[in-house]
C-alpha cells in the first residue's frame, strides 16, 4: 500500500477533529479512497469521514485495507506537515510509515493496534428537516448556548429554525428564516448535548457550510461537505424534560 497527498492538511484537520470525539479508529483503505467510521465511548455518537481516492496523488493497494490506528500519535505526527509539504503513508506488516517531504525527508513510523469495537455502518434516515446554513453562523449559537446550558433545543417549521438553550437563570435563542438559511421541513423537535455539539462544530474548519438534519426526538445527523469529502456526525438525542 502506497498513499500520496500533496496537501495534507484536510486529512490532519479532520483527524484532529474525530480525535476530540475517539481515541482510536479502524482506518479504512479500499480501492475508492480512505474512510473511518467510529462511535464515541459512551455509544451516544457517531463520526463518519471518507476522502476519495482521487484527492492522492497516489493511490496504489493490493487489497482492502482495515488499519487500527491511535488518534492521539497520528495526529501529533501530522502536526509536523507544514505548507507546503506532502505526506505518503505506507503499511509495513503491524507497522504504518508516515513519510513527511518538504525542505527534507522525515519518516514517522507508528504501531498499528487491534482494535475489538463493534463496526456499525453509517445509518441512512429520513429525516423531517434538513437544515443548511453557514457553518460560521451555526458555530456562533453553539457557543452561544453553551454558555447558559448543557443542552439546547433545535426546533424547525417550515420558514424558521430556532436553537435555543435554558439554564436554572439564563437562556440563550437564535431564529433563522428562510431569507438568512435553506429549510426543507415540517414541524420537528429535539433536544441535544451541547457538549457533544461543541465537538462537531471544529468541522467548520474543513467547510463553510453545515447540513443539519433531524426529527422528533430522533438521532441527529450533521453534516460538513467540502468537494468530494464529507465529515459527518451522529448524536443521540436528550430524552428528559425541558430545561
Amino acid at each position: 500500500m502506497l498513499l500520496k497527498l500533496e496537501n495534507p492538511k484536510l486529512f490532519a484537520d479532520i483527524v484532529g477533529i474525530i480525535s476530540e470525539l475517539v481515541t482510536e479508529v479502524r482506518l479504512k483503505v479500499t480501492k475508492d479512497g480512505m474512510s473511518v467510521n467510529a462511535i464515541d465511548p459512551a455509544n451516544v455518537a457517531m463520526v463518519y469521514f471518507k476522502i476519495p481516492n482521487d484527492l492522492f496523488s497516489e493511490f496504489l493497494i493490493e487489497k482492502d485495507q482495515v488499519l487500527g490506528v491511535n488518534l492521539e500519535s497520528l495526529k501529533a505526527v501530522l502536526r509536523r506537515c507544514g505548507p507546503g509539504s506532502s505526506l505518503t503513508i505506507e503499511q509495513f506488516e503491524n507497522k504504518l510509515k508516515l513519510g513527511i517531504q518538504d525542505r527534507i525527508r522525515r519518516d514517522f513510523t507508528l504501531a498499528l493496534i487491534d482494535i475489538e469495537s463493534e463496526e456499525k455502518e453509517m445509518p441512512e434516515w429520513e429525516f423531517k428537516s434538513v437544515i443548511k446554513m453557514d457553518s460560521e453562523s451555526f458555530v456562533e449559537v453553539i457557543e452561544d448556548c453553551s454558555i447558559v446550558a448543557d443542552a439546547c433545543t433545535f426546533h424547525a417549521q417550515p420558514n424558521k429554525f430556532t436553537i435555543e438553550a435554558h439554564g436554572p437563570l439564563n437562556s440563550a435563542r437564535a431564529e433563522f428564516s428562510t431569507d438568512e438559511i435553506e429549510i426543507h421541513s415540517d414541524e420537528s423537535k429535539a433536544r441535544f448535548s451541547l457538549e457533544y455539539l461543541n465537538k462537531f462544530i471544529k468541522g467548520s474548519k474543513i467547510s463553510s457550510r453545515v447540513t443539519i438534519n433531524f426529527s422528533d426526538n430522533h438521532p441527529m445527523r450533521i453534516n460538513f461537505p467540502t468537494g468530494n469529502v464529507l465529515l459527518s456526525f451522529i448524536l443521540a438525542p436528550r430524552i428528559e424534560q425541558e430545561d
